[in-house]
């Protein structure tokens, strides 16, 4: 994904991720209760995010709709994060996550199987 988005692109994304394709006012009313932002604020980002190629807006009535998914941010942001901060290496991720924190037998087994799966 060669898509990069602020933090304040992902409040705006996460509301169309969370209720699906949704007009810019619906997005605009939820950020307001969220995060205080104004409708211009909003409408700024909005538009970014469509200049950027992660929504698309759809007529009539300004609806939004996500071009790219939640999952594909969260992978390009977690590489960003591995490659910046950990040397390119995610084992060093997974170590500071971890420091020294005990892990039930539980988390312990899912965190085997995602090792497997990834193999």
């Amino acid at each position: 994904m060669d898509i990069k988005l602020f933090d304040s692109e992902i409040k705006v994304m996460n509301v169309l991720w969370r209720e699906g394709d949704v007009t810019a006012k619906r997005i605009s009313d939820v950020l307001k209760g969220e995060t205080g932002w104004k409708i211009n604020t909003t409408y700024t980002l909005i538009k970014r995010c469509i200049d950027k190629g992660a929504i698309e807006r759809r007529e009539p009535g300004f609806v939004c709709h996500a071009l790219i998914s939640k999952e594909e941010v969260q992978e390009a942001e977690t590489n960003e994060l591995i490659n910046k901060v950990y040397d390119g290496f995610a084992g060093n991720l997974f170590a500071a996550l971890l420091g020294k924190k005990r892990l039930t037998q539980e988390q312990l087994e899912r965190l085997k199987k995602v090792v497997e799966d990834w193999e």
